[in-house]
């Protein structure tokens, strides 16, 4: 029961804020910062009560629901959905810390957050294929309205390209839910059934895991249908920025990683080898775009689509290592990636109101606690070792090597990656902090110091590359975690994969 804690409490807490009364919009901010609070709470009780040493999903609720359609609220947790849940917590306060100051209709704001928030929460801890795609469909919404009221330039344009993408996601999604129903044999939507023992036949898996691996895929960011993904994050406001690439793009790999792959097996060895090409021109495409990139938003928008390559390519590897980390890195540039867009479209934004790095004029001496913070989470991103990423990124590249699918050309164009990640954080940073500008300074030149960080923004990068250190320098605990989750699903596969 302890799971779906977060998610009632988020919606609850959304219903609360549009019913405050207008004479206390201060107190809309506080409900939401201890609702985030809250749900980080009881995510991480239920990450340390989780036991890794026992089979299967833990803490389930099974209550029919629609029962002449096999439909049950079916909930629970296993090592990869409390991992998420944990994940889904951290980028949810901090989200909060850094929208303290909006004050544009307030409630809306917080209410539409939470209803996101609440919407992802839901998707981790759900063990019914239709009660995931409604709690899929929650989260998307509210985006939508968090771009378009409150986003920045061309904000309608983006919350629109943003909402077409991910019903057209929806709409495969659906489908092949609809189509493994009646496919099954068995009439179920019981996610932990259908892994445990998948009964479609070959010819069934071939023709809808590209369609189910796809639906998903368009949300994870996955070349070429990643085109809303830029395009959304700068239009962004800063906290739905980091709610999109900390936790709505992971809702479409973990959807690649629980339906496709884990109830489709025998589809997932035909087609990982095409989707890995997939991943990988994904990974060269978003680095070579964040290195022409002189928008300081667009170099993290750019590289959050290189990253979640690498997320997809361990996807395709169907190997235990692999597809441990892929898990890894989503945690790991779910925490890395909200970073940065919090220091750079919120925290810099905040005190320079440009993002053009060529009027950048060595910030570093102007703002030094505040580059030093940037500079930590840019080589963090990158993979620097003791660094979530470096390990995540290494799980990644021994799991697609293994696969005997994957061409081995293709992991070594993915290293390839790793160094165009190097270049355009190396380049940009160097831009940001340490080189005179390149165009004339602005009529107002720039103050010798820059405010320094508020206490708020402080805390946000600390419980965010905490995170990251920690499993850079101690990733035993939360490995040995997500490995468990994935017994069921690697269970499926040739022994030489695993």
């Amino acid at each position: 029961m302890l799971p779906i804690v977060p998610t009632l409490l988020s919606f609850a807490a959304a219903v609360l804020c549009l019913f405050l009364p207008r004479h206390s919009p201060g107190l809309v901010r506080w409900i939401a910062l201890a609702t985030a609070a809250a749900g980080l709470s009881v995510s991480l009780a239920c990450w340390c009560m989780y036991d890794p040493g026992q089979s299967g999903f833990q803490q389930v609720v099974a209550v029919p629901w629609v029962p002449d359609m096999a439909i049950w609220w079916r909930t629970g947790i296993d090592g990869v959905s409390v991992t998420m849940m944990v994940l889904t917590g951290l980028v949810a306060v901090a989200g909060v810390l850094i929208s303290w100051d909006v004050e544009h209709r307030r409630s809306e704001f917080f209410a539409w957050y939470l209803v996101l928030i609440g919407g992802v929460y839901g998707v981790f801890i759900s063990l019914d294929m239709v009660l995931f795609f409604i709690f899929y469909e929650i989260a998307i919404i509210p985006k939508y309205f968090l771009i378009a009221i409150w986003g920045g330039e061309r904000r309608t344009y983006a919350a629109m390209k943003l909402a077409l993408f991910s019903f057209a996601s929806s709409t495969l999604v659906l489908f092949s839910i609809l189509a493994m129903y009646y496919g099954s044999g068995s009439a179920t939507l019981d996610i932990t059934q259908l892994t445990r023992a998948s009964n479609f036949s070959q010819g069934f898996q071939y023709a809808i895991f590209p369609v189910l691996f796809t639906g998903f895929g368009i949300l994870a960011g996955m070349w070429p249908f990643h085109t809303w993904a830029p395009t959304g994050h700068v239009a962004a406001p800063p906290a739905a920025s980091m709610l999109l690439a900390g936790v709505v793009m992971k809702l479409g790999a973990y959807g690649c990683l629980r339906m496709a792959i884990g109830t489709l097996p025998a589809g997932a060895q035909a087609w990982a080898p095409m989707f890995a090409i997939l991943a990988l021109a994904g990974i060269l495409h978003g680095a070579l775009a964040a290195l022409a990139q002189r928008d300081f938003k667009y170099v993290i928008a750019y590289s959050s689509v290189s990253h979640m390559g690498f997320v997809l390519l361990g996807l395709c590897s169907l190997d235990r290592t692999g597809l441990t980390g892929s898990v890894l890195q989503m945690f790991s540039h779910g925490v890395l990636s909200p970073l940065l867009f919090a220091l750079v479209a919120g925290i810099i934004y905040s005190r320079t109101h440009t993002r053009d790095l060529a009027v950048f004029d060595r910030f570093g001496e102007r703002m030094p606690v505040i580059a030093t913070f940037t500079v930590v989470a840019g080589l963090a991103a990158m993979g620097l070792p003791g660094f979530s990423g470096f390990v995540a990124e290494l799980h990644i590249l021994i799991g697609a090597w293994r696969q005997p699918a994957i061409a081995n050309v293709v992991v070594v164009l993915a290293g390839v990656g790793i160094i165009l990640t190097a270049a355009y954080t190396i380049t940009r940073l160097h831009m940001a902090f340490f080189q005179k500008s390149v165009e004339p300074p602005p009529e107002v030149p720039w103050p010798q110091r820059f405010a320094p960080p508020h206490p708020r923004e402080i805390a946000i990068c600390v419980l965010l590359l905490g995170f990251s250190v920690w499993i850079g320098l101690y990733p035993s605990p939360m490995l040995r975690q997500i490995e468990s989750g994935l017994n069921s699903i690697v269970a499926h596969y040739p022994t030489r994969w695993r």
